[in-house]
């Protein structure tokens, strides 16, 4: 029911619309939208999506699945869903997330195996984000009715490594279809109880058929590590979690490989990395008559005495809707390699936080502040610059404000070198000529200020701002900066709101003071900003909640909406509907701490 009025609501999400986009060119789509008033176009999606979900209601029913009913198994409820305009079977699973799919997949596919005695080694694959078995070819036969057997629930599939369609993995004629590749990707799919979320080829498992010439096992594709080994080579035992990433509290279990794929490589990221969240809940009447008082001017306001620029602090810079609560969701769902998450506040705590889950801690700014006189502060820039003062955080973190969302899968390598190298993220905006006034808007003047201290100190001229995406930091580069520009760095802590003299340590110099000495590079990620005040705000949440196809997203308003109460419920929706899947940091999961391993085996065994 749940997904059926998402599909409804969301137009773009119609499986006629991106037909249409497809057989269309861009031009002529263009004359048409030129020639069609806004309401009529919408009306015409909306009746197109009405009939694309009445069309997917008669195939449920024919393959037997039920959004109220329909067959159970002892671990989850086997429902039709939609995929790319087919439909496909999946195991409903509640708490169902991208890496425990994936785990999930391995984990099944090695039961199968260790199940029917065949044998096999995990393999480091050429993508980290897939996992990979070795089978010896001449054990193909046995292996194909092994895993017929295990299919036999419906829910898994079986297909080509590249893009394509999946076959039901219990019916025979799919494997013999699919006899002359060596390589074969397996999945059994998974959704969360509202539908929204189907973990499927993308979160499968990559089997490899080795063929064997003259004494050696020969890899049918290039790997990481090796492509031939002896066919009486010894075998080892490994955590799963070593071919496919879980979060740190959770496990899934062990499975047999060669010592060359179980050791560390190069380019693998042996060191922790740690999240950083700067969050403030506006509606605590304490903190809200205290950033009141300094705002009428009892303290001047800034560090200079002078007036508030009207972004500096107006309401909007610190309205909640409890985006924290999804952007962490967001990590739960898409980075399981994330060790600890450390939310630095004013001494607030989310109500519907759940600090006793391993890996959360809240930090007030009273810990990490050097010059507690600085304080209270209502100012990000200020509270960015002791980020580097937070107990135990670990050398490598990623800051995120609370509106920037993970909005698929992630790797390490997205923000970091193997070899501990940050990474960061130009935007085509540029920062404005000249010196930073009090006309400036507050982040034209930081990033000004910004520039003027790299010019000063290495000899050129910066020009581009950063997009609103995860910065990744280093926590002795941050020691550094308060060192070398002691000044500037005193100055924007004492900054209590943004100010014409404010440095953006965090979201810009360090990036630009690592790129000179060589400790960060330009980085590429797919990214979108969603400005919430522009009135095509709700079309591009549509569009994203249909294609998943960022990264990282941003969504940020600096001014305050006509109609707040109707932003905050397109935000909402957006959100829930984005990410439907609590996360075991919130105190409704009911969930307060890690259950037994293994974790990931608890979502279903196939042909169980």
């Amino acid at each position: 029911m749940v997904r059926k009025q998402v599909s409804l609501n969301n137009p773009e999400a119609s499986a006629f619309v991106s037909t249409y986009r497809s057989l269309v060119p861009v031009g002529a789509r263009r004359k048409i939208v030129r020639r069609l008033p806004s309401p009529l176009r919408t009306s015409v999606k909306r009746s197109l999506a009405s009939a694309d979900a009445v069309r997917s209601a008669v195939v449920v029913r024919a393959l037997g699945g039920s959004r109220k009913g329909g067959r159970h198994t002892t671990e989850g409820r086997l429902r039709v869903v939609r995929v790319s305009g087919r439909h496909l079977r999946a195991m409903e699973v509640s708490g169902a997330t991208a890496w425990a799919a994936r785990a999930r997949n391995l984990h099944l596919l090695v039961a199968v195996l260790e199940e029917a005695g065949i044998d096999y080694f995990c393999v480091r694959g050429t993508s980290a984000a897939v996992p990979c078995v070795a089978v010896p070819a001449r054990l193909r036969p046995e292996l194909e009715a092994a895993l017929r057997l295990g299919s036999e629930d419906g829910a898994g599939y079986v297909g080509t490594v590249s893009p394509g369609q999946m076959r039901p993995g219990a019916l025979t004629a799919s494997w013999r279809g699919l006899r002359d590749q060596r390589v074969l990707r397996l999945a059994w799919y998974v959704c969360d109880p509202s539908g929204n979320l189907v973990f499927g080829r993308e979160s499968g498992c990559d089997l490899e058929f080795w063929e064997e010439r003259d004494g050696q096992l020969v890899a049918p594709r290039p790997n990481r590590v090796m492509t031939e080994v002896a066919v009486d080579a010894g075998r080892c035992w490994t955590e799963q979690k070593r071919f496919s990433p879980v979060p740190a509290p959770y496990a899934t279990g062990h499975a047999r490989t060669l010592p060359e794929f179980a050791a560390a490589l190069p380019d693998d990221h042996l060191f922790p990395i740690d999240v950083v969240y700067t969050w403030v809940d506006d509606s605590d009447p304490v903190w809200s008559a205290g950033r009141d008082a300094f705002r009428r001017g009892l303290d001047g306001g800034r560090a200079d005495g002078g007036s508030l620029h009207e972004q500096a602090a107006n309401d909007s810079r610190f309205t909640s809707r409890d985006e924290l609560k999804y952007s962490l969701r967001s990590i739960h769902q898409y980075a399981p390699w994330v060790r600890d998450i450390y939310l630095v506040t004013a001494g607030q705590v989310p109500a519907w936080l759940n600090t006793d889950f391993p890996g959360i801690r809240v930090v007030d700014h009273r810990e990490i502040f050097a010059d507690p006189y600085a304080l209270p502060t209502f100012n990000s820039h200020a509270i960015e610059s002791q980020l580097h003062h937070i107990k135990d955080l670990s050398e490598h973190f990623l800051y995120l404000n609370d509106d920037v969302f993970f909005g698929r899968p992630v790797q390490p390598g997205h923000f970091f070198h193997p070899n501990g190298l940050t990474k960061f993220f130009q935007s085509k905006a540029l920062i404005p000529s000249g010196r930073a006034s009090t006309e400036d808007l507050p982040v034209n003047a930081a990033g000004k200020n910004s520039r003027g201290l790299i010019a000063q100190h290495f000899g050129t001229v910066i020009s581009q701002k950063m997009k609103h995406t995860p910065h990744a930091l280093r926590r002795s580069i941050l020691a550094e900066i308060e060192q070398v520009y002691d000044k500037a760095h005193r100055v924007t802590q004492h900054s209590r709101f943004r100010s014409p003299s404010d440095v953006p340590i965090a979201s810009s110099l360090h990036h630009y003071y690592a790129y000179h000495s060589a400790r960060a590079t330009v980085g590429d990620i797919r990214y979108v900003y969603v400005d919430l005040a522009d009135d095509l705000a709700e079309r591009r949440l549509n569009n994203l909640l249909a294609r998943r196809n960022f990264d990282t997203f941003c969504m940020n308003d600096t001014v305050t909406a006509a109609d707040p109460e109707a932003q905050n419920r397109m935000v909402e929706t957006f959100l829930e509907a984005y990410f439907p899947v609590l996360s075991p940091f919130e105190t409704a999961s009911g969930i307060t701490a890690p259950r037994p391993a293994p974790r990931v085996a608890e979502l279903g065994r196939a042909g169980s």
